[in-house]
């Protein structure tokens, strides 16, 4: 494995890009909805750091995943915190590890059910190899290259760590 950032410089250069991003493509006001548990963690740490006015909205997306024969429930499902609009909103959704993109795939699904975006930015601190579906971040704190037995997992919320773990094969 490259070794990961510790994830507090990564989410120090996360919000200088996604500020820069934001800036360039016009967008103020938007809402930033973290994804249960890491990304909502990330989220609220990103949201004081950009200093944005609208709260913050969490996604529990277990009920939108495709894959629960593989993984198996999540034990801990939590409720999504929306706005009840968010009709022709500019998002920024937010994950800790991007990998399969089955999780932005159901986030994404969750959203939709609530209404159509004006867009939907993806910021993630880590980007892995093994994408399973054509979906990219828009803007990453780091991109990793691991084993396909090796995954990262962060853990938090005080202080934020990474935590890597070695699958061995069935």
């Amino acid at each position: 494995m490259t070794h990961a950032a510790h994830p507090d410089q990564l989410l120090d250069k996360l919000a200088s890009d996604l500020e820069n991003l934001l800036e360039r493509r016009g967008i103020t006001n938007p809402l930033m909805v973290g994804i249960h548990t890491g990304g909502a963690w990330l989220a609220e740490r990103l949201h004081g750091m950009l200093k944005l006015q609208e709260p913050l909205a969490t996604l529990d997306i277990s009920f939108y995943r495709d894959d629960f024969s593989r993984i198996g429930m999540n034990p801990q499902v939590q409720t999504s915190q929306l706005p009840p609009q968010i009709e022709n909103r500019h998002i920024i959704l937010v994950d800790d590890v991007l990998h399969t993109g089955r999780t932005i795939r159901a986030a994404m699904n969750e959203l939709f059910d609530y209404g159509r975006p004006a867009s939907i930015t993806l910021a993630c601190l880590v980007q892995r190899n093994g994408r399973e579906l054509p979906i990219q971040a828009d803007v990453v704190g780091q991109t990793l290259k691991l084993d396909s037995s090796e995954h990262i997992k962060l853990t938090g919320p005080t202080p934020l760590a990474w935590e890597l773990k070695r699958i061995e094969p069935k």
